[in-house]
């Protein structure tokens, strides 16, 4: 068993004597898991660990297929359908995207930033726009044997989701999250997050209206804001974030977003590794990792950004 050290004010627990915070003298030991919380850094540390132990074996990542890592679930609308009725279902499942069908024929495909970009961006209402008007067609396909690597290179050549048929059958769908929780550990992979993120960061202050932050988001084409409070950075208001918190439940949208956003701002310091951001996203339930340099916000990494890192 590892052997569990409780250092000073705040009571917290340790167990990696490379965390920071490991105490050079122990107050107590205990030799199996105490009931109170670990440190914050050696919580991260067992998450890594256990994570990583879960992983497929790095040296036959390349042979992963995308039949291993697709989502089997897939949710469909009719073309019929308004987006208003297509944002509720996303949000109310967590899901960026549906399966556009009729007559069970798959069609196309609208997303999260088909709402964005095609709906609010416009200033137009979701309630009179139906999903034919704003979704993508025809659907990107591959088959369930492609691997990986190929699949990424798709991905970011066609520039949208992949789905994935067999026999002439959907049988799933793949998203740049569900292609960076295989990423192999690679040559291509250990370059640095540097080289891949957007360096213009969009912020907005804290007393924004989320209906104001949904239309910028759109216009911008980007999936997520920096929420900001008296100039400095504390949280991140995303996509899903409306569309779970907002529009799956009704909420108007003249909520102030800082009281919405994801806090406190989880960062990845500059000159980290593409595997590395690779692990953390995942781990934390994030598609978007802010990057900062001596505690300044520098940039930020998206999941389909380190799909491209990977392809490449």
């Amino acid at each position: 068993m590892e052997e569990y050290v409780k250092g000073p004010a705040p009571d917290r627990w340790h167990w990696n004597k490379n965390c920071t915070q490991y105490p050079r003298e122990a107050i107590q030991r205990r030799s199996t898991r105490p009931n109170s919380d670990l440190c914050d850094e050696c919580l991260d540390i067992e998450k890594r660990v256990q994570y990583l132990s879960d992983l497929p074996r790095f040296k036959h990542a390349r042979a992963i297929e995308v039949k291993e890592i697709m989502s089997p679930d897939i949710i469909t609308i009719a073309p019929e359908a308004l987006m208003a009725e297509a944002a509720g279902i996303m949000g109310e499942k967590h899901i960026g995207s549906l399966i556009v069908t009729k007559y069970d024929a798959p069609l196309g495909i609208v997303t999260e930033r088909d709402l964005l970009s095609k709906v609010f961006a416009l200033g137009k209402d979701l309630r009179k726009v139906k999903v034919e008007a704003v979704m993508s067609y025809p659907l990107i396909t591959v088959c369930p044997t492609v691997k990986i690597k190929e699949a990424a290179q798709i991905m970011v050549q066609k520039k949208g989701r992949l789905a994935v048929f067999d026999c002439g059958k959907l049988i799933g769908i793949i998203t740049a999250s569900d292609l960076i929780k295989s990423l192999p550990d690679v040559p291509e992979t250990e370059v640095k997050v540097d080289d891949f993120m957007t360096k213009k960061v969009e912020t907005v202050d804290e007393k924004t209206h989320v209906a104001t932050v949904a239309k910028m988001m759109g216009e911008k084409r980007i999936g997520s804001v920096i929420v900001t409070s008296k100039g400095e950075p504390f949280g991140i208001f995303t996509e899903r974030d409306l569309l779970s918190t907002f529009l799956a439940k009704g909420k108007p949208l003249t909520a102030e977003v800082g009281k919405e956003a994801s806090s406190p701002l989880i960062t990845a310091p500059a000159g980290t590794s593409i595997h590395h951001a690779a692990l953390t996203m995942p781990m934390k339930h994030i598609r978007r990792l802010p990057i900062t340099r001596n505690g300044k916000l520098v940039g930020i990494i998206t999941a389909r950004d380190l799909v491209e890192a990977y392809a490449k």
